[in-house]
């Protein structure tokens, strides 16, 4: 396929990826589910569709964080323990990847920075963590996500201080939208499980929708640096 003809695809798959974002938190603010069950797993597959047409490196990693993203959206919609277990499972292994992923690009030049930043945060998560009501079955899983989550906000604000670039720059916002969107989801699925959450899934949509499009963006500009 040309380069025209792709540019052409990315375009129209991009459109389509943000009207399908509308629609999605549309049908999330009016809880219409057989929407959601349609528009929720193609946030992630349209951007493997993006990465396809758009990557001159096509990595196999980035397919499977999206695949495992597709899985955790889908357990996420009903509102059942079970379902919640194992979209905790799928949301794990897609964090686990995503890290690996972030790893291979970027390189901490300070570890100074990187566990002052990294600090701060675990203790804002396990201090959620330990005020809520988690089951007993995902408390361990939880434990984990809050220390990737730490982690991740560490690698992406140490990497932006010592080098303040747009690859960065990506890197940073997405990691702080990741960051926001697991706030929100432990506010609904632990603090106001027996609440009327509705209002708090359009948020979560909006932040995971722009979380992935600009990780997305992190992924393709990094590509595009490495073949310089």
């Amino acid at each position: 396929m040309g380069v025209s003809l792709k540019n052409k695809a990315c375009t129209i798959i991009s459109l389509l990826y943000f009207f399908n974002a509308i629609v999605e938190v549309v049908a999330e603010a009016y809880a219409l589910d057989t929407i959601i069950y349609i528009t929720k797993p193609l946030i992630p597959g349209l951007l493997m569709a993006l990465y396809f047409y758009s990557s001159k490196n096509d990595s196999k990693l980035f397919y499977v964080i999206m695949f495992f993203s597709l899985l955790t959206n889908l357990l996420f919609i009903p509102n059942t323990e079970t379902a919640l277990f194992y979209g905790v499972i799928a949301y794990t292994i897609h964090r686990i990847f995503l890290l690996v992923l972030i790893f291979r690009i970027v390189r901490i030049k300070n570890y100074l920075l990187f566990i002052l930043a990294t600090i701060p945060l675990g203790f804002i998560f396990f201090f959620i963590f330990t005020s809520s009501d988690v089951p007993q079955n995902s408390y361990y899983l939880i434990f984990f996500h809050n220390l990737i989550a730490a982690v991740l906000g560490g690698i992406a604000i140490a990497t932006y201080i010592s080098n303040d670039n747009r690859q960065n720059s990506y890197l940073l916002i997405s990691v702080l939208l990741f960051l926001g969107l697991q706030l929100v989801i432990y506010i609904e699925k632990y603090y106001l499980v027996n609440a009327i959450t509705y209002s708090l899934r359009p948020l979560a949509m909006s932040l995971n929708i722009l979380a992935f499009y600009v990780f997305y963006k992190f992924v393709i500009l990094s590509e595009k640096i490495k073949l310089q």
